[in-house]
């Protein structure tokens, strides 16, 4: 019975957890290091037997074994075996066994790395992780055990949710999993140097890996939630501020933060006690954002249903700001920087501001997101935080940050002087005054004057950083070709070889200027809903649609409801296009088939155009359809390519592998 064992696997972890959590706690105070070892190897045996129960859980659901509870609620019959292995994080019971998963796979390879170094952290790195991971375990036996069996057998299951059943649910969730989770690595790490009191560079070198990693997961996830709702919601957009997609949102602008004044921290020896906070608050915005997810507070197409595991997150994470600020303000003395900003023109400034504009980001998009349910707690109703708030927020706080990437780079360490300035501004200010000259004569009669200041101001930032980057390469491959007489691709690769940090940290700037780029289309966006009878033909701005037909096709598992449109743009034939409605059958008796849409885009570098199919009439088959004309939206997914290039680049082991400082 896999069930059976799935359970025993979770209590034995529970047990070896504990275990793990004592010895090395104890072998720490006592100087003890067989038991610190003790402990070390009680996390791969933990890590062993949640991987066995992750098996056991994925046996039930491709086996079919509906008397769980779990497998009877996400899969069928006649699901896909894809989404029935996707299944383990489709559901909230499944999806919290699959982030423990992931934990103990973060915190194998982090104990495991750092077998041989950082002996006085390191207990109390397992200690912080295996407590972390015993909140989960509790909650898997306690409030959410995805092996509950239910009195009665049945013969199928009720399915996977139909906006679930998307090849994004195979890829997405993981993603963003392995990003919230890697927090937790950082996390321990700056809890164990405060606890160990060894609060000099080497707990941030160590930790700048695995933020970085966790950086990265959290960017593809969010790009792929982006591309998920812009291909599978149907509503034309792919970014809502909905409260679950902000708490994604959220640790990627404070761990974004870190990344940079962890540079400051290296190099001056500066920002100790913002870096110490930062990293808190990342994991703890992680733990924000679960809690949000799973307590039922705000209402998302993302978030699971209302259950008790809200209240179990509530506490542990009031435990967790208890005990990580309570380390932080008892360990200030220690963290103070031994170096000043020298000015307040120079690259360290520049940091500072970057990083309290990051900061302010995401706080405003917390204040937004819990509003609602704060002023419901406080007077008894809720006022719903929509775009409008966050738009007209997060637009000057993006632009301010827009200026910075291309800033940072240009000014000087220590200080800048003016002749420096002039040199480092003039190229980029000759490119940047007729792009903003033009921006103005093209935008003079379209839309309202301040979405037109802030177009013209993205579009000339973004041509202004740019600018900065290339110069910076520029220059670079320059003095390579100078001194060792190298071709430019020769000169570019080993330039960036040479210092992957810094030039991969460019490409990720170019991928921002790109996604700013896509961003500024949505202002010309143009939408509108069509009625359409067939064989009519109507105008949408330069398109000419030609309806033909509704035609299904469908199989044991859906209906799939394609309505045929044919297009012409500038009178030439353009694209043929099949949005669609879909029905998943339902294996429950009287249950009506669950719908979803299936959207059709007609890409292009200029714009996308974009048909969902809301509803149909089957008696004399008139459909209506949402028409969408998104330009520059292909910009996102472009910039988030160079910015995922540029996180590979940076996280790319030089020659000799991964620095390895060994002591003893």
């Amino acid at each position: 019975m896999p069930e059976t064992l799935g359970n025993i696997f979770i209590h034995a972890a529970f047990v070896v957890a504990t275990y793990a959590i004592v010895m090395s706690v104890l072998g720490a105070r006592t100087n003890q290091y067989h038991l610190v070892r003790s402990g070390r190897n009680a996390v791969w045996a933990t890590g062993i037997l949640v991987l066995s129960a992750v098996i056991a859980l994925e046996v039930c659901l491709l086996k079919g074994r509906f008397h769980v509870e779990y497998v009877h609620q996400y899969t069928n019959l006649t699901m896909p075996i894809f989404y029935k292995i996707a299944a383990l994080w489709g559901g909230q019971n499944g999806s919290l066994l699959f982030w423990l998963f992931i934990l103990m796979v973060y915190s194998s390879c982090a104990v495991f790395q750092t077998r041989h170094r950082n002996v006085e952290l390191q207990p109390y790195v397992v200690a912080v992780l295996m407590t972390i991971a015993l909140f989960f375990i509790t909650l898997l036996i306690f409030s959410a055990n995805p092996f509950q069996t239910m009195p009665f057998d049945v013969r199928d299951g009720r399915g996977l949710n139909p906006l679930l059943q998307n090849y994004y649910m195979l890829i997405h969730p993981p993603s963003l999993y392995l990003g919230y989770v890697g927090m937790s690595v950082p996390f321990a790490f700056g809890i164990a140097a405060m606890i160990a009191n060894r609060l000099d560079n080497k707990w941030i070198i160590e930790v700048r890996i695995w933020t970085l990693i966790a950086w990265f997961f959290l960017s593809i996830g969010n790009l792929l939630g982006a591309s998920w709702a812009y291909e599978v919601l149907g509503w034309g957009g792919y970014w809502a501020w909905d409260p679950v997609e902000n708490a994604a949102f959220i640790p990627w602008l404070t761990a974004t933060a870190f990344l940079h004044s962890a540079i400051i921290q290296e190099k001056r020896n500066m920002l100790k006690t913002w870096n110490m906070a930062l990293v808190i608050l990342s994991f703890l915005m992680t733990m924000v954002g679960t809690f949000l997810t799973r307590s039922g507070i705000v209402s998302s197409v993302h978030s699971f249903a209302q259950s008790d595991v809200g209240q179990y997150f509530f506490v542990f994470l009031g435990i967790c700001i208890l005990v990580s600020f309570g380390l932080l303000i008892l360990r200030l003395p220690s963290l103070r920087s031994t170096n000043v900003l020298d000015s307040l023109v120079s690259r360290e400034s520049a940091f500072l501001f970057n990083n309290l504009v990051f900061v302010g980001a995401a706080f405003a998009i917390l204040w937004g997101t819990l509003f609602p349910v704060l002023s419901e707690w406080v007077r008894g109703t809720k006022i719903t935080v929509g775009p409008p708030y966050f738009n007209s927020v997060m637009i000057p706080i993006g632009l301010v940050l827009l200026f910075l990437t291309g800033f940072g780079p240009i000014v000087g360490w220590r200080k800048s002087t003016l002749d420096q300035l002039k040199k480092s501004f003039l190229v980029p200010i000759l490119f940047v005054i007729p792009t903003s000259v033009l921006a103005l004569i093209f935008l003079r009669k379209s839309g309202d004057f301040l979405t037109t200041m802030y177009v013209n101001i993205s579009i000339s930032l973004c041509v202004f950083v740019f600018v900065t980057i290339v110069m910076e390469y520029w220059e670079g491959i320059a003095m390579r070709a100078r001194i060792f007489k190298e071709d430019f691709m020769t000169a570019l690769i080993r330039l960036i070889a040479s210092n992957r940090r810094r030039y991969g940290g460019y490409v990720v700037h170019i991928g921002i200027v790109l996604l700013f780029l896509g961003f500024t289309g949505n202002a010309f966006k143009v939408e509108k809903e069509l009625k359409l009878k067939p064989q009519e033909t109507t105008q949408f701005e330069n398109y000419l649609i030609h309806y033909d037909s509704l035609v299904p096709t469908s199989n044991a598992h859906k209906t799939v409801i394609s309505a045929h449109l044919a297009v012409w743009k500038n009178d030439k034939p353009y694209a043929l296009m099949k949005p669609a409605r879909v029905l998943y059958n339902s294996s429950v008796p009287g249950e009506d088939a669950q719908p979803s849409t299936e959207i059709a885009i007609k890409r292009s570098i200029v714009e996308d155009l974009y048909f969902a199919l809301l509803t149909f009439d089957p008696e004399n088959q008139t459909i209506f359809v949402k028409a969408v004309i998104n330009p520059l939206v292909q910009f996102i997914w472009i910039g988030g390519l160079f910015l995922i290039l540029g996180s590979v680049v940076v996280m790319w082991p030089g020659a000799n592998g991964l620095r390895r400082t060994t002591y003893a």
